[in-house]
């Protein structure tokens, strides 16, 4: 987080010093896992930004803050050196908290929770072959995935009763702890660690019901505590973490805290997205550009030794408030779960994808409302939203892109205003697809999505059969009817197309014909041996010629005379199903040049309501033909 306001700070011309307790450069914290694993280097995940010459910001690495004065503003590092400010940002994180089990200083005992941690399991990895892990929480189940990926049998300890307690209900836990078996790891739940056991190093673990677990190597992973210890120095005010207001300042208003160290509101955030936010905000108040941070809705989306776990807000009030209701799916792929107070979304957890999770996240932060007909859905399908094509262009700057961090669509569209203009550029400015990665493909899309609409396949023959079927379509609407001759004339067409039975009644079953044919057509989606038959895109051809073939045997058939009653009701339906289909298909050949004038979007397009409003139309049609032949052949 603090490397995080350094860099904003610098790009906006200010002058930033950066005192950082480790040896190393800054770097993301959520990918210390797969170092540990060796998928990554150390250098992959260092964050980018305090190589700029044209900005002036220091790093110095090894520096621990020892104590500041605030009467004099500055900070004293632990080799006397004295380094004045104007501002200063607190982001001196959490510490490993370690309970007072005994045998806990033993060698061979380790902590899971910043870059010199993994840098000390990874030598231990050489040598270690049976490891504990005690904690199942998102460390502990993170480590566990280092290690086992370094070839050791792992098992891990929570004397919960069930994985991740934080984030997961019972039964999310359960399914998880299958998943994980399934890979190979251990597991031992509702149990505490008695004592860690050994002459001179690790030897076994010791659990309160008398099990005892040979191993050579313990990892701690039971929580964190946020660091205090520079506010009490300085007398500043502090509980669980250093209290600020919504501008991230201490109760000195030139000292900022941000990130794990900050309590706001009572809260005490361990996750990097409301860190993020928080330095935005500290950051924009030193600029005089009045930041506000608002709090966070707690979020967890990560892939957790193969699983994926999705989890938003507060689960664990929310299992026991007496004014929650929630509402549970699952099938053989996972397990989705959804809370609702007044109805209104406030929480939800997964095991296993969930393609709306972003959507349920922004929906959680803005507490939307959840209507019974998408309680139903959901309980049906797993999916409060009917699906819909993911056009990030389109997507509300509110809309949440990269859950592990926080970031909107509007901030993106921010950065790419700022100049970011790859995926990599994205990344650096927000902070997005640093964590977990599974968003780099949104920000792929967005930076690509400036790009001119595509076109559908055959668009230009889609346009002029539907320009055909629309002037057919706007005849039957709006052009006087024909009447009859005056005196009979055998020769005369209009004789003999309206007043000769035989011919009325083979105009008649061939309008009767085409209008089956489109119909029948119209549901091929439905009709899976069609898609034997051709692709969607000829049939999609054949269906709109098909319909302007029935506006031209409407015309014919009636001579633009609606008659009366029952023969009015279909003469009105027939030619609402024309001009609704008709304008369809106008929009369909032209959604690219509609989209490209903003009329429309991919995830929802121009031609979404005629297509709708045609689909409704046709549905009387097959009624009301029946009762047209019927009293025709029976009066």
């Amino acid at each position: 987080m603090g490397a995080r306001a350094a860099t904003l700070l610098a790009k906006r011309g200010l002058a930033v010093t950066v005192l950082s307790t480790e040896r190393f450069e800054p770097y993301n914290r959520v990918k210390l896992t797969p170092l540990l694993a060796g998928a990554v280097q150390f250098g992959e995940i260092v964050t980018p930004g305090f190589d700029d010459p044209e900005q002036d910001l220091r790093l110095l690495t090894g520096m621990r803050a020892k104590s500041i004065d605030r009467a004099q503003r500055f900070v004293t590092t632990a080799d006397g050196q004295i380094w004045p400010y104007e501002k200063l940002i607190i982001a001196t994180g959490s510490r490993a908290f370690i309970p007072g089990v005994p045998g806990r200083d033993l060698p061979g005992v380790f902590t899971f929770r910043s870059a010199e941690d993994a840098s000390a399991l990874m030598a231990r990895s050489i040598s270690a072959r049976r490891v504990v892990v005690i904690g199942g929480g998102l460390l502990g189940l993170e480590a566990a995935r280092g290690m086992q990926q370094r070839q050791a049998q792992v098992t891990v300890v929570e004397h919960e009763n069930r994985l991740m307690p934080r984030q997961l209900d019972e039964e999310g836990g359960a399914l998880l702890a299958e998943k994980i078996l399934e890979l190979g790891v251990t597991l031992r739940a509702s149990v505490a660690v008695k004592a860690i056991e050994g002459e001179h190093r690790v030897e076994s673990v010791r659990l309160a019901d008398g099990t005892v677990l040979p191993c050579d190597t313990v990892i701690i992973c039971t929580g964190v505590r946020a660091r205090t210890d520079l506010a009490r120095t300085a007398e500043l005010s502090f509980s669980r973490g250093i209290t600020v207001d919504d501008a991230m300042r201490t109760s000195d208003p030139d000292i900022y805290a941000i990130g794990e160290c900050a309590e706001h509101n009572g809260v005490v955030h361990g996750l990097v997205g409301p860190g993020y936010e928080q330095a935005d905000a500290a950051v924009a108040d030193i600029l005089g550009e009045h930041g506000r941070y608002q709090g966070s809705t707690p979020t967890t989306k990560l892939k957790v030794i193969g699983a994926d776990v999705f989890s938003v807000g507060q689960v664990e009030q929310l299992e026991v408030a007496p004014d929650v209701r929630s509402h549970t799916w699952r099938d053989d792929t996972g397990y989705r779960r959804i809370f609702l107070r007044g109805g209104r979304l406030v929480g939800a957890i997964a095991v296993g994808s969930w393609p709306q999770a972003s959507r349920v996240q922004s929906a959680i932060q803005n507490e939307a409302l959840i209507f019974p007909w998408m309680v139903s859905r959901f309980l049906r399908g797993g999916s409060l939203w009917v699906k819909e094509d993911g056009d990030i262009s389109q997507m509300p700057n509110a809309a949440t892109v990269c859950n592990c961090t926080g970031v909107t669509c509007g901030r993106l569209r921010d950065a790419m205003a700022g100049g970011a203009k790859t995926p990599e550029a994205l990344s650096a400015a927000t902070g997005a697809g640093t964590v977990c990665g599974t968003c780099v493909p949104l920000l792929d899309e967005m930076v690509n999505s400036g790009a001119a609409p595509k076109p559908v396949r055959w668009y230009r023959p889609i346009l002029v059969l539907s320009a055909l079927a629309a002037l057919a379509a706007l005849t039957v609407a709006l052009v006087p009817r024909i009447p009859y001759p005056s005196n009979f004339d055998a020769e005369s067409l209009r004789v003999w197309l309206w007043r000769d039975n035989i011919v009325r009644q083979w105009t008649g079953f061939i309008l009767l014909g085409l209008t089956l044919a489109a119909i029948a057509i119209g549901l091929r989606k439905r009709l899976r041996f069609m898609d034997k038959l051709g692709s969607y895109d000829g049939w999609r051809l054949i269906h709109l010629g098909v319909g302007a073939l029935a506006a031209i045997g409407l015309i014919v058939h009636t001579g633009l005379r609606p008659g009366d009653n029952l023969n009015l009701m279909l003469f009105v339906s027939f030619a609402a199903t024309l001009v609704f289909g008709a304008a369809a298909g106008l929009a369909t050949g032209g959604d690219h040049e509609l989209r490209a004038r903003r009329i429309g979007t991919a995830r929802k397009p121009a031609r979404r309501w005629p297509t709708w409003a045609h689909i409704v139309m046709i549905w009387p049609l097959p009624l009301l033909i029946l009762a047209h032949v019927l009293t025709s052949y029976a009066f």
